[in-house]
Formats: C-alpha cells, structure tokens, sequence
C-alpha cells in the first residue's frame, strides 16, 4: 500500500536532485528556496526508511536504493504526464517523440532514420536535445525523453536503463587536408608538437583517447580544446594545424568530402557500440517503435558496404 505521506513534491523534488546533484539546484529549477528542498529530500527519506544520496562530497550521488527509487518515480512521473495529456488533450492530440541525440550519432545515423520515419508518420513530431551523455541518460531515466541514440554509456550510467546495440564504431585522429603531420613518417610521435582537441573528460570516448595518448608517451596532455561537437570541430581543424580525436561518425561525411583526413596511426583506437538506449520495461507507443524500426534499418543500411560504414569499419 503506497504511504499516504508520499507526495508529488517529494518526487519532483528527489528527481530534480538526483539529475542535478545540487540541492541548490534543485531548489532554483523547483522555484523552492534550499530549506524547503533539504527538508522534502529528508521527509522522502524518512517515509521510505533509507537514505537516497550520498553526501560525501560536494555533488550529491544516489545511493544504490537511490537508484532503485529513481527508476520507479521517473517511470511514474512519465505516466502521470501521459494521463495528463491524454485528459486534456485527448486522444487526437499531435504525437511527439523525444530523442536524445549523441555526436556518434547526431551526423548520419539519427538524421537519416528521422527522415525515412517522417515519410510514415509525417503528424508525428520529433523534438531532438543534445547534450552530454550523463545527462541525457539522467532525462531519458526521468521520462523527459524517451530515447537516448549514440554510443553507449558506463556501466553506473545505464543503471535502471537498456541498450539496443545497432552497430560498432572506433575513434580516430584528424586533421585539415595539408597538415604536416600527413607528410611526417612518425605522425603519432610529433603529435606533441601539435594542439589537441580531444574529447572532455565526461565523453564516453575520453578514457579510449587519453588512455591511447598515453600508450603513446603522452601523460595528462594539456588539450588546446576540449570538444565532441561537429559543426565547431570541423571548423576548427579545418583552418588550424589542431588534430582533433573523435568518433568516426562525426566526421565521415568530412572525410569522404576530404575536408579532413585521418592520421596513421600505429594501432587502432578502440570503439564501441552505438545503439538505442531506453528505459528498462517501457511501453512503448507504435510511432516510438516504428522509430526505432527506422533506426535500425539505417544501421543496417550503413553497415552492409553501400552506405557511409562499410564493412572494413567493423
């Protein structure tokens, strides 16, 4: 039997903490002040006899019942909000999908899948948000988007979540079409010669890369940028001796154009998978399904030797 003292504030208040980390945060994002959320985060606490976070550093973590809890009030929260539209929209209210939009996939892979889905559900709107991958993961958890595309996320990350795998991708080093490094016998060995523009430390990809670099001799590299975005990487290196570490996809398009070039490297970074992720037990409604359907079919497009992945990527 759910405890009568277990109130919608104590929800909204706990998922905003555990998304932000910050008490205060929370508190502003709520129009609270930080008094009133310290105490609902306790009376949540209390009702449910266990503590939901831990505090032994500055930003607050769940706890491992914390995790639980969010599972199931971000799964609630999701069903309240479509009860609350179905009531006061009804049922010929406009359908909307929510997808999270990760650089792995946000150039070829969910573009592409989007406008083979339009073509079956041209009144189904799609609202795309991108975003580092902890915090899309954390809205994807809580019911504010219902897919997360791209690569897939850490272990502690995808707690409470599912993964679809539809391809494998590696990460490389590039850089503009004249660079000197592309006429230098030992590129990898002159890298220390040259800005770095690598992915930050929260990118899925980061670890692969330092961890790479420092294979190479390369400790704590000072990176000139710090960078996973296409559209201000591209440029970037473009017009710059910078050698930008980034996931294949992001850049083929450029790479086919020859806009940018791959370095040589003497072993090949390490990829990973680049999939769907969702929420565990979802009900999901058709359009969602016939999206992903449509994801999966481009994957599978990409990945047969006719599209931008051909098979010597795999």
């Amino acid at each position: 039997m759910l405890d009568p003292n277990l109130k919608l504030r104590h929800l909204r208040c706990f998922l905003e903490v555990a998304r932000l980390g910050s008490l205060s945060a929370a508190a502003q994002a709520l129009n609270v002040s930080q008094p009133a959320a310290s105490k609902t985060i306790r009376e949540l606490e209390e009702i449910l006899g266990t503590s939901l976070f831990s505090r032994a550093s500055r930003r607050l973590t769940l706890t491992p019942a914390g995790r639980v809890f969010q599972q199931s009030a971000g799964s609630a929260m999701v069903e309240l909000r479509r009860g609350q539209d179905l009531l006061r929209g009804g049922a010929l209210e406009r359908p909307k999908i929510a997808v999270g939009a990760l650089p792995s996939a946000s150039t070829d892979l969910l573009p592409r899948a989007c406008l083979a889905f339009r073509e079956e559900w041209p009144d189904c709107q799609i609202r795309i948000s991108t975003g580092p991958n902890w915090l899309l993961m954390s809205q994807l958890r809580e019911g504010d988007l219902d897919m997360v595309v791209g690569r897939m996320a850490s272990v502690a990350v995808m707690d409470g979540l599912t993964f679809r795998q539809l391809y494998s991708e590696k990460v490389g080093a590039y850089v503009r079409a004249d660079h000197p490094l592309l006429r230098d016998p030992s590129p990898v060995a002159a890298l220390i010669g040259y800005p770095l523009m690598l992915p930050p430390s929260g990118a899925v990809i980061s670890p692969v890369v330092r961890a790479f670099l420092s294979r190479q001799g390369i400790d704590n590299p000072a990176a000139a940028f710090e960078n996973v975005s296409h559209d201000i990487g591209r440029r970037i290196v473009a017009e710059s001796d910078v050698v930008w570490f980034i996931s294949q996809g992001v850049v083929r398009e450029d790479v086919d154009d020859g806009l940018l070039v791959p370095l040589s490297l003497p072993t090949e970074l390490l990829g990973g998978p680049v999939g769907i992720s969702m929420r565990d037990n979802a009900d999901w409604p058709i359009e969602q399904k016939h999206l992903m359907e449509a994801l999966v079919a481009e994957a599978e497009r990409m990945t047969a030797g006719n599209g931008p992945f051909g098979a010597s990527d795999q």
